[in-house]
């Protein structure tokens, strides 16, 4: 049977056999009942981003436990630093005809979504099937469309993030709150601002927050991509972040690399501002020792970007029997309330908890939201959409081209 598992530094040892892709038409014809016995015994190899331990453990603690007591199903989670690593596995198999794809499952958004839709490299047609996928509301825009692309049930959605900053009372007590307060707030103090280097998730979304804010607001970016909207906005963009460039950590020499080492120079006070697609995050990090315990999550009052993550199946994954009954156990009602726990994830659910248990329904209702971490309903009220595909590579690439060179 194929093995895919984690290795030393992240590296991946494959290991080959005989076994074949299983059959998603003949799957697609089986009872909920039926897929589950096929699943039994076997193994879903989950590829995701794997740079946050209480996330890491939530998957394979929490996750993984439960899929191996009541399914008798070994979850291999596989760590990424980037997703399009696995989305580059997925289409080198499928160009190479290998039906027994080593990924079985991939958290995923925006631009990667939009590459395997288009590819084909994403099995559709399967969300029916799932039982608790009567807990989501398919028909709300923000889970229909990834980052403008139709969702099309080619795959199912996770989690509800937003960006939030942060900092700390203690040693900023007034932070900068909108994206020009931020930008002389930089130059009014030199060297304690940074991003990290796109291609990042997180450092694109900050470049695109300043786009954003050159181009006259979101409104101006909804819709197709635009060349000459495009040119107009990139050109002031490009001369603002490069302006910046003096007044950031180490005179902009050099950027950070991860969001991962931007949250270890925040809580080093090597910088006095962090961001994060995941406020609760936040939190987390106060309560592991991480943050002081004065550090506080906010939003922008001309707003800040959400989207919702999804889980994609490959078209050619060897397992897909085991990771319908993962996607269908991680759409729970359970599994969602556990996620929401600040001290576990404190992440924002995709079902609608009144359409689940009341013990479910009781739970949401009961949480508490950590002090350092901005509410939902709050940041909520300044939420901006996601740009589509074409803009935020457009945007990506040409700061990489234009000031990251």
């Amino acid at each position: 049977m194929l093995r895919m598992m984690a290795g030393v530094g992240g590296a991946l040892m494959l290991t080959a056999g005989l076994v074949q892709a299983q059959d998603g038409d003949a799957l697609l014809g089986m009872s909920w009942d039926e897929i589950v016995e096929t699943a039994r015994g076997g193994e879903v190899n989950v590829f995701m981003w794997g740079g946050a331990d209480n996330i890491n453990a939530y998957v394979s603690d929490y996750i993984g436990g439960l899929l191996e007591e009541e399914y008798d199903i070994a979850l291999n989670r596989v760590p990424l630093t980037d997703t399009a690593e696995a989305v580059n596995i997925v289409l080198g198999e499928v160009e190479a005809g290998a039906t027994a794809g080593a990924v079985d499952m991939i958290w995923i958004n925006g631009e990667n979504f939009r590459t395997m839709k288009q590819a084909d490299l994403a099995w559709c047609g399967y969300v029916d099937k799932l039982p608790n996928a009567a807990l989501v509301n398919f028909d709300n825009p923000a889970i229909a469309n990834d980052f403008g692309t139709p969702v099309d049930g080619c795959e199912v959605p996770w989690s509800r993030v937003q960006f939030a900053f942060a900092h700390d009372t203690a040693r900023t007590p007034e932070p900068p709150r909108s994206i020009p307060e931020l930008l002389a707030w930089v130059e009014a103090n030199p060297g304690r601002f940074t991003y990290p280097a796109p291609p990042d998730f997180t450092g694109a979304a900050f470049v695109r927050h300043v786009f954003t804010h050159v181009a006259g607001g979101a409104d101006a970016l909804v819709g197709p991509f635009d060349q000459a909207k495009f040119d107009e906005a990139a050109e002031q963009t490009w001369a603002i972040l490069d302006d910046l460039e003096p007044y950031l950590w180490r005179e902009g020499r050099t950027y950070p690399t991860s969001i991962t080492q931007l949250q270890q120079m925040f809580a080093n006070q090597e910088v006095d501002l962090f961001f994060t697609y995941d406020p609760a995050e936040v939190g987390t990090a106060v309560v592991n020792g991480i943050f002081p315990e004065t550090a506080r999550s906010y939003g922008l009052t001309d707003g800040t970007l959400a989207n919702t993550n999804y889980m994609v199946i490959p078209v050619n994954a060897a397992n897909k029997a085991a990771a319908l009954v993962l996607q269908n156990l991680l759409l729970s009602g359970e599994a969602q309330l556990e996620k929401a726990q600040p001290e576990i994830w404190g992440a924002a659910t995709v079902i609608e908890p009144d359409r689940a248990s009341e013990a479910v329904q009781a739970g949401f209702a009961s949480l508490e939201r950590h002090p350092s971490v901005v509410s939902i309903e709050k940041l909520g009220q300044a939420a901006l959409p996601e740009l589509q595909a074409d803009w935020t590579s457009a945007i990506e690439d040409g700061w990489i081209d234009n000031v990251g060179n």
